[in-house]
């Protein structure tokens, strides 16, 4: 897919490569939906080891090649996170270095982890990085913000607390590890679909109640008893649409060693939390016997 000429001179030997972790929603508090539409919330949202990579050689032109075990559900055309982001940035940096982009895609894609949005804010660290802008440089989050409303909060993949539409981002938030289990049952759910079907009118709220607090430096057990006060005010209605999601919280809240299971962001993908490695990878390896046909991960999230 060629898009763009670029006129600056670049380093045709330099490649740069990030990684795209995965992105899990430990709670998700819809605060209420705004007279213009979207819906307000709060999340503290975590990063997996589990991930997309990408990697990046400048070039005269853009260009966006895909492998892995989901590619063909990622789509290479211009509608690509990566391929639009690149174009945000453009906008904002005229004259900006581009190049070649090649994806290996292995998150399962409408997942509700994230996927899509961890791919293009990789790309745009790695178009800052080639650029020599800084990190924090406006026109990145810029460009982001008119990509995707999760895409902010992927630029720095570490933990934090988000608000509003996904543009309120707090500090970076140091978690106990936690050892996890993912599960998606390759069944897409669309995030209009369960907005939608979570039935808000403007103007109105849910009401279920304040955020729990949440701190840099907490223990294990003080932050598994924040996250038990939390919620994914999304599960409800993702599971009417796909009562499959139903039954892989039931499956990890059997699972030997679960302290917590709950569904990441709109779904289907969903998560339970374990003390320990050991019993994240025992209990990933049984679920994965006895469901070949779901996408099972043992990761560790922060």
């Amino acid at each position: 897919m060629t898009e763009t000429k670029v006129t600056a001179a670049v380093n045709l030997a330099a490649v740069l490569a990030s990684r795209a972790p995965a992105k899990i929603n430990l709670t998700l508090h819809i605060e209420g939906r705004r007279p213009d539409g979207y819906h307000e919330l709060q999340s503290l949202v975590a990063f997996a080891g589990a991930g997309d990579y990408l990697s990046f050689t400048p070039a005269e032109y853009f260009d966006l090649t895909l492998e892995g075990p989901t590619a063909f559900e990622a789509g290479d055309g211009g509608d690509n996170l990566v391929a639009r982001v690149e174009r945000a940035l453009r906008a904002e940096k005229p004259g900006l270095i581009s190049g070649a982009f090649h994806l290996v895609k292995r998150l399962p894609v409408a997942a509700g982890i994230g996927g899509g949005s961890s791919d293009a804010a990789a790309a745009l660290r790695l178009l800052a990085r080639a650029n020599g802008l800084a990190a924090d440089d406006p026109a990145i989050y810029a460009a982001a913000r008119q990509t995707g409303a999760d895409i902010p909060v992927c630029i720095d993949p570490r933990a934090k607390m988000m608000g509003g539409v996904g543009e309120r981002l707090g500090s970076p938030i140091a978690l106990p590890p936690l050892f996890a289990v993912l599960i998606n049952p390759r069944v897409p759910v669309e995030t209009r679909a369960v907005f939608q079907k979570l039935g808000l009118r403007p103007g109105e709220s849910l009401g279920y109640g304040p955020h729990p607090a949440i701190a840099s430096g907490m223990d294990f057990e003080s932050l598994l008893r924040a996250l038990k006060k939390g919620r994914n005010d999304m599960e409800d209605a993702a599971c009417v649409l796909a009562p499959v999601v139903g039954h892989v919280l039931a499956v990890l809240s059997g699972a030997r060693g679960c302290r917590l299971a709950r569904m990441s962001g709109s779904g289907a993908t969903c998560f339970a939390l374990f003390e320990s490695c050991r019993q994240a990878g025992a209990a990933a390896k049984a679920i994965s016997r006895g469901h070949p046909d779901w996408w099972v991960k043992a990761t560790l999230l922060r």
